[in-house]
């Protein structure tokens, strides 16, 4: 909560350093039509990453993905919590559908894995297009070395979801019983359902696949916003702000909603390729805008249904009570 307090009086002191009427001038240029327009790639894209969940759950209704994608990233842009809320968001959104928790938990932990993945290798694609656009070997090797710092990380994290639950078990069996042998039950069954979605190589290709395919797509957002805007930036420069846009972000991923991070890292980003600040926040700012249009109507529905789940178990519960 502190870091979001924060963040969003970085954003109002942006927004007042860089003259608040420019900013609002640079978001009504893009009218109703773009942000529309905005909105639109960003719920087909949340589509086709539910596509992908879905993928990792063999015999789930198309929708249940789609539709916990939908409480996942809502929750992660429009409430005061980590991304790692949004996950948990996520899982039990499609739970509530009829997954079982171990299979909503582990697949929701693949989809994460092969999502960074993913955004590895468009961030690879971006960082070699401007290696290749600005010539410089410096560049090369300081982009080569973040490249491999995280894709160490990313590899470490696959380790622990192979090999890590047999040593938290082993673990403890040795303490004892009691709650320690049951999450050691818990982190078995967990381990088992891992175990299956990676067996299954085409659906981990498939899987990773649509979400590189989504990052790349997703520059069109940006790209279609500045264009309303009147700033017609190439797509390749747009795709090299948002690759390194979205590794900031994740390097903050404890910061709500990135607040403030963002809107400094456009600001910084978007200097190189000749975005001025009132343009860059008033792109951060309409992606902001996107993310409450979209997020507090799914809450709200999602909400509805787990106040439903609840009615429904209060009644019968009353029902069955002895007199």
């Amino acid at each position: 909560m502190l870091a979001a307090v924060v963040g969003l009086t970085l954003i109002a002191g942006l927004v007042a350093h860089f003259g608040a009427g420019a900013v609002t001038s640079a978001l009504v240029t893009v009218g109703w039509s773009g942000f529309a327009a905005v909105c639109s790639i960003h719920l087909a894209l949340i589509a086709v990453m539910g596509i992908a969940w879905g993928v990792l759950l063999p015999g789930t209704a198309w929708w249940v993905p789609i539709w916990g994608r939908l409480v996942r990233d809502s929750g992660s842009e429009s409430l005061p919590i980590s991304q790692v809320g949004g996950y948990v968001l996520g899982a039990r959104a499609v739970m509530l559908a009829g997954i079982s928790a171990t299979s909503a938990t582990a697949s929701t932990i693949v989809d994460v894995t092969l999502e960074l993945f993913a955004q590895l290798a468009y961030t690879a694609l971006a960082m070699g297009w401007l290696v290749y656009a600005s010539r410089q070997s410096s560049l090369a090797a300081t982009v080569a070395l973040g490249l491999v710092v995280a894709a160490l990380l990313a590899i470490a994290f696959v380790a622990v979801q192979r090999r890590g639950f047999d040593l938290l078990g082993r673990l403890t069996r040795m303490l004892g019983y009691g709650w320690v042998e049951k999450m050691a039950v818990g982190a078995a069954a967990l381990h088992t359902a891992l175990t299956r979605i990676y067996l299954r190589r085409r659906g981990l290709v498939s899987n990773f696949l649509l979400h590189l395919a989504c990052w790349i797509a997703s520059t069109l957002e940006p790209w279609v916003a500045l264009r309303f805007m009147g700033v017609p930036l190439g797509f390749a420069a747009v795709l090299v702000i948002e690759s390194l846009l979205y590794a900031t972000r994740s390097v903050a991923f404890a910061i709500p909603n990135a607040v403030g991070v963002q809107e400094g890292a456009y600001i910084l980003l978007g200097a190189g390729f000749g975005l001025t600040p009132e343009t860059a926040l008033a792109l951060s700012l309409l992606k902001r805008a996107r993310d409450l249009t979209i997020g507090l109507p799914v809450l709200a529905a999602w909400q509805l249904v787990e106040s439903g789940r609840l009615w429904r178990r209060a009644t019968a519960t009353n029902r069955v009570r002895p007199l």
